[in-house]
């Protein structure tokens, strides 16, 4: 894999890992409301989020979801592969000072229809938070030697 591209379809095995980690800060709450215009105020408002069950603010769930994103789109296909979909579990909060693990595991080549099935999962020091299913396309060494020509 190059910085530029990631893994072609050929080079990928059900088993393959990769991870990323992210500490949640108040501005990337901050940045993640304002970006999205989810503005709801158990995410913004620290007396509101007191008031509800989790005693405190917390993050929005598509945010650690991104996480998932970010290791699909950089690491595992990596550059050039294109998410298909996507379905989630959101488990358990993150707040603030949380470091969320984003972990993708390859579950399944599908090689006729480069696709590649991943599984998904955030988790904060052992307490899984996001976890689900992605789809992706991915090229095949095949499709860049055509490009080339």
């Amino acid at each position: 894999m190059d910085e530029l591209r990631g893994h072609f379809l050929e080079d990928l095995s059900v088993g393959m890992t990769e991870v990323m980690g992210r500490t949640v800060t108040e501005t990337d709450i901050t940045l993640f409301a304002g970006v999205t215009g989810d503005t709801n105020p158990v995410h913004i408002n620290q007396s509101y989020a007191e008031q509800t069950m989790f005693k405190g603010r917390i993050a929005h769930g598509m945010l650690s979801a991104g996480l998932i994103s970010a290791v699909l789109g950089t690491k595992l296909p990596g550059p050039g592969c294109i998410y298909l979909s996507q379905n989630l579990k959101f488990r358990a909060p993150v707040k603030i000072g949380d470091t969320v693990v984003a972990r993708v595991t390859v579950t399944e080549v599908v090689p006729e229809k480069k696709r590649v099935v991943v599984s998904t999962v955030c988790t904060v020091g052992n307490t899984v938070v996001v976890e689900g299913e992605a789809m992706l396309m991915v090229a095949s060494k095949a499709d860049f030697a055509e490009a080339a020509e």
